[in-house]
């Protein structure tokens, strides 16, 4: 986990650093071709785990990691398009490590942030929805007092929580299933912390959570 504090998510503050910031997107997706090597798509190594771990827990009829999500976009040939700064950092850092990358505005939280299971019925309204589709009985999900933040353990945000331009303090998470990568993810963190304070301006705080370290504080 990475907490950014004092970031400046606006456009027009890194109107002069854009270009860089989608060029590592650009350089990102091509980064992200060395996890396709395996001809069938969902037998590459960095896919198949999560296929497995999603099958652990009741889902939408469907849904995948959001790094599978990226990597088809990537194997497509389709790109990762902008979307806000700090968004763009943790996608960049996503296809490079092969990992998956989300973000939440940290001053949006209502109590405290769990990684749970649902009971069911938590109230979610995914980005770019109308709609509410709250979250199913036995879903592995992250939320707060006031309902779901992500849905599906990191398959799709929500409206509530979503990184806007007027987000000052965030939450940026970065998850891995697999014992053999735990290398991986810290240098991932790493990239992400630095690319944030080096685009964004702020400070950053690294908290690496397992079975063994299961807590942090979020607001400290």
């Amino acid at each position: 986990m990475v907490l950014a504090k004092g970031i400046i998510n606006q456009e027009s503050a890194v109107a002069s650093k854009r270009q860089e910031i989608n060029d590592l997107l650009e350089i990102s997706s091509q980064t992200a071709l060395q996890h396709l090597q395996t001809e069938v798509f969902s037998e590459n190594p960095v896919i198949a785990v999560w296929r497995k771990a999603y099958q652990t827990f009741k889902t939408k009829k469907g849904v995948r990691c959001s790094i599978e999500a990226l990597l088809k976009r990537v194997e497509k040939g389709t790109g990762v398009s902008p979307i806000n700064p700090l968004v763009d950092l943790y996608n960049s850092v996503s296809l490079t490590y092969g990992l998956p990358c989300g973000g939440e505005d940290l001053d949006t939280f209502r109590g405290d942030l769990l990684l749970t299971k649902a009971e069911g019925g938590e109230h979610f309204l995914a980005l770019g929805d109308e709609d509410f589709d709250n979250a199913l009985p036995g879903e592995i999900i992250y939320k707060d007092d006031e309902g779901a933040v992500c849905r599906c353990w990191n398959w799709r945000d929500g409206q509530r929580t979503m990184l806007t331009e007027n987000t000052v303090n965030a939450f940026l998470i970065i998850e891995s299933v697999d014992p053999g990568r735990a290398e991986d993810l810290k240098a991932a963190a790493a990239s992400l912390a630095d690319l944030t304070r080096q685009y964004l301006g702020g400070s950053t705080e690294i908290t690496i959570l397992d079975s063994h370290n299961r807590e942090m504080n979020l607001k400290g």
